[in-house]
């Protein structure tokens, strides 16, 4: 008959809960049976030479010799548990190894602890990052009249050449021999006869009880903690019913009673003497229930902050940083599920190193294949973190001018001026140069004339008068940035070049200002005489009356006084002619040559 039916059957006068509990606790057993399936049947180095046989007692590796001492006690043969014990010699394994085999047991049961089985190492080198030496490991405490000391395992080379884990010679060397009978554990002071007298898995029915209260009491302190706390955060902070700080506490709220509750409950069911075999029937339990609020709490915090950025998003009428943050939020929860289930694995003892490097191998191939993907993902948490635009602005984006009408995750959309709609990826797009003309605060104004080539030089100098006199003039221009220049002859015109800056922003307002100015420099090209110069080409018929004998002369004579004064500049002026030269061209209104 299976062990649940034969509960069932022998104790009816248990009320139906504690039954189903019991039930329960069973199941719960079960967690351990992955973490003790993986354990090989052999023990292998990394580099596959040296291989040993099973040992029958499973202590290859310390988690399982832990297992294997739990399990011997719980079975009350302590014969057998002394065998986890590093004796000095046989003779004391024999006379007194079930003593202290014993011994050990009443001081785990007496507030003693054993770390969790999934943070003991599985390995049969034990764990290297402890800073103990690569033949021991820290397994968990005890205390004797008051004073506490660790208990460790340390390796030893069995009979058969492989390693052994032991509790150390040490640890044994601080256990009592006899130990005084320890206080009767209080769920056997309240429980029924019945419950202390059966037991289940070398343990008293009323202690697997007991845990169960302590469980519940555990999570209704806890309960009354929180609420108490944030009861007293909502007085004393004005702030606390603000968002985000609302969802950021109330996100806080479950997690964090959990988390008490699970605080609590190891320090009750210590306090209250039960026994080191029901609590490490849990501890696989706990220690999941414990990723658990860890893993809530990033989930809940994910969805406060992703909530909050998302109104504000709407808020401001950012399309592409709604889309955004959509996105985010639930990559975000794809990697706590992942992270959690790989967690959960590795507490339940299964092997999860090649499960994460097959995991690596295809991300890594999912990443090449959609390269393009996550280019575009890049880009448009670029453009959305940059905002180097937004939805309405005008611009110029490499060759494509128009006005941006969606930002996406893969895409941004810009309606040209023919109406039509160009779609350029983010990954593009943010790598080319953008021209945003919408954020201008001012328009410039920039026209070259080219006049005749036959206009006088005072002609010239009119036409420079007057139209700057315009720009000086005009309400609509930046007089400190006006100005126009001669700034060259070409093959058929005079070049007259202008710069200013219109104030405004709006560019059809800026084409109404052009158009008024240049049609009043119109004017003044007109009423100055000269015309705007085309492209042109003018053959002039002639005699050439030759070069002038006069001038010839005057120029000859004036080299020969150089030549006979020895005063000739050439091939270069001398610093004192330079000098001597200097500021005497008149240059500007109201300056006379000196």
């Amino acid at each position: 008959m299976p062990l649940s039916c034969y509960l069932f059957t022998r104790l009816k006068p248990i009320p139906i809960l504690v039954k189903i509990f019991l039930f329960w606790s069973l199941c719960l057993g079960l967690l351990e049976v992955p973490a003790q399936a993986q354990q090989p049947a052999s023990d292998t180095t990394r580099s596959g030479v040296p291989t040993w046989a099973a040992d029958s007692l499973g202590r290859r590796t310390p988690r399982g010799a832990v297992q294997g001492f739990i399990k011997a006690i719980a079975e009350e043969n302590y014969a057998k548990a002394a065998l986890y014990l590093n004796l000095d010699s046989a003779l004391q394994q024999q006379q007194q190894g079930e003593k202290l085999a014993h011994s050990l047991h009443r001081l785990l049961d007496q507030g003693g602890k054993i770390r969790p089985y999934s943070m003991i190492s599985d390995s049969s080198a034990g764990s290297q990052d402890d800073n103990l030496g690569p033949n021991l490991d820290r397994v968990g405490s005890a205390s004797v009249n008051g004073e506490s000391f660790d208990l460790y395992l340390e390796k030893i080379e069995g009979p058969e050449g492989g390693p052994i884990w032991l509790f150390s010679s040490q640890t044994v060397q601080r256990i009592p021999i006899v130990i005084e009978q320890a206080t009767t554990p209080i769920a056997n002071k309240v429980m029924p006869a019945v419950a202390v007298e059966n037991k289940w898995g070398g343990v008293p029915i009323g202690q697997w009880l007991a845990l169960l209260l302590i469980a519940l009491l555990g999570y209704a302190l806890a309960w009354g903690v929180v609420h108490a706390l944030q009861y007293v955060l909502q007085l004393s902070w004005r702030k606390a019913t603000e968002e985000p700080i609302t969802g950021v506490i109330k996100a806080f709220t479950l997690p964090l009673q959990l988390y008490l509750a699970l605080l609590f409950f190891f320090e009750f069911s210590q306090r209250a003497g039960i026994s080191i075999i029901v609590r490490q029937k849990f501890s696989a339990l706990t220690v999941i229930i414990g990723l658990g609020v860890f893993l809530l709490l990033l989930w809940r915090l994910i969805d406060v902050f992703g909530q909050f950025l998302q109104r504000r998003m709407i808020r401001h009428r950012q399309q592409a940083g709604l889309s955004a943050v959509l996105f985010l939020r639930r990559g975000a929860k794809l990697a706590v599920v992942a992270f959690g289930v790989i967690a959960l694995l590795g507490t339940l003892g299964y092997d999860v190193t090649t499960g994460i490097a097959a995991l690596g191998v295809g991300g890594l191939a999912l990443a090449l294949g959609a390269q393009k993907t996550v280019e575009n993902f890049v880009g448009s948490v670029t453009l959305i973190a940059d905002q180097p635009i937004r939805v309405g602005d005008f611009c110029k984006v490499g060759d494509t001018v128009g006005t941006v009408e969606s930002i996406g995750m893969r895409s941004t959309r810009i309606r040209t001026n023919e109406r039509t709609v160009v779609t350029i990826p983010n990954g593009d797009f943010s790598s080319q140069r953008i021209e945003n003309y919408t954020h201008r605060d001012r328009i410039w104004f920039h026209p070259t004339f080219g006049v005749r080539c036959d206009t006088s030089p005072d002609q010239i100098r009119y036409l420079l008068v007057e139209l700057r006199s315009i720009l000086y003039a005009h309400p609509k221009v930046d007089p400190e940035s006006a100005r126009v220049r001669f700034v060259g002859i070409g093959a058929s015109s005079f070049n007259l070049e202008f710069f200013a800056y219109v104030l405004t922003n709006d560019f059809g307002e800026f084409l109404e200002v052009q158009e008024d100015l240049l049609l009043r420099m119109m004017d003044v090209i007109e009423a100055s005489g000269s015309s705007f110069a085309f492209p042109s080409q003018t053959i002039y018929l002639g005699r050439d009356s030759g070069k002038s004998e006069e001038k010839t002369q005057a120029a000859e004579g004036k080299v020969k006084e150089w030549r006979e004064a020895d005063d000739l500049p050439l091939p270069r002026f001398s610093p004192e002619r330079i000098q001597s030269l200097r500021n005497t061209i008149s240059y500007g209104p109201g300056e006379e040559k000196k």
